[in-house]
């Protein structure tokens, strides 16, 4: 069987030999690179299974190596951990808003990063289930092939926003705290500040554009996808008034 391939990019080498040595102790196929535009150009030739991605890089910055994967169809499925020494909220902020699917400070201990590494893996190669289709409201929602189609053409979703709407779109009227939907869109093991949740649903909305209110805000709660019957008539009322 096919081992995950980890990208490692770091401009320290002490931290890209001890990642490499811990990764390839527990059976992933690891390579590096040490700036950005090599890490880049290594993910569009022989796209990796997840990219370990620093911040603080020589060349082109992992903001704007997120947000290039993130851009382009032959690399957008590539998970993403950024690990930099960056660890403020904003700054983990912005990095969900680039597209990264866990975030990681610095100094890190090397056990939960794997753990947190093999969570990421866990959801991406789970098996397809019945019902990897979703629609409503006339968006169509394909979770074995990723895509999400809205008036006939293709929503550009990152990851943790297409598994969002998918979340919320499989239970319409019920609502999600924003831990459950951290959990949902980051594993278990996510250790994120819940407000991060509100910077994906801004986006998945401001993508959705007319359709923006199928996800409604609970106050004090989290999110809820409006059930069709619901919104109808909410739309009805607001056209009369």
């Amino acid at each position: 069987m096919t081992q995950p391939r980890i990208l490692v990019v770091d401009d320290e080498p002490s931290i890209v030999d001890a990642l490499v040595y811990n990764l390839s102790k527990e059976g992933f196929d690891v390579s590096t690179a040490f700036d950005g535009r090599e890490a880049l150009a290594k993910c569009q030739s022989q796209a990796p299974d997840l990219l370990v991605l620093d911040l603080m890089l020589p060349a082109m910055d992992g903001l704007q190596v997120c947000r290039h994967l993130r851009s382009d169809a032959r690399t957008q499925h590539i998970r993403v951990l950024m690990l930099t020494a960056k660890g403020e909220e904003t700054d983990e902020i912005v990095g969900f808003s680039m597209g990264a699917d866990d975030y990681v400070s610095k100094p890190f201990r090397v056990k939960p990063l794997i753990e947190r590494i093999k969570a990421l893996l866990r959801r991406r190669n789970s098996p397809a289930e019945a019902g990897d289709k979703v629609s409503i409201e006339g968006i169509e929602i394909d979770r074995t092939n990723h895509i999400v189609i809205r008036d006939g053409s293709e929503l550009q979703l990152t990851p943790t926003e297409f598994r969002l709407l998918w979340t919320l779109a499989r239970q319409p009227g019920r609502t999600f705290t924003r831990n459950e939907l951290l959990d949902c869109c980051r594993g278990e093991d996510a250790n994120s500040m819940e407000r991060t949740i509100d910077v994906h649903v801004r986006a998945l909305r401001r993508k959705l554009d007319d359709d923006a209110d199928l996800i409604e805000t609970v106050r004090g709660v989290g999110y809820r996808c409006r059930p069709s019957g619901q919104r109808t008539a909410t739309t009805e009322r607001a056209s009369a008034s």
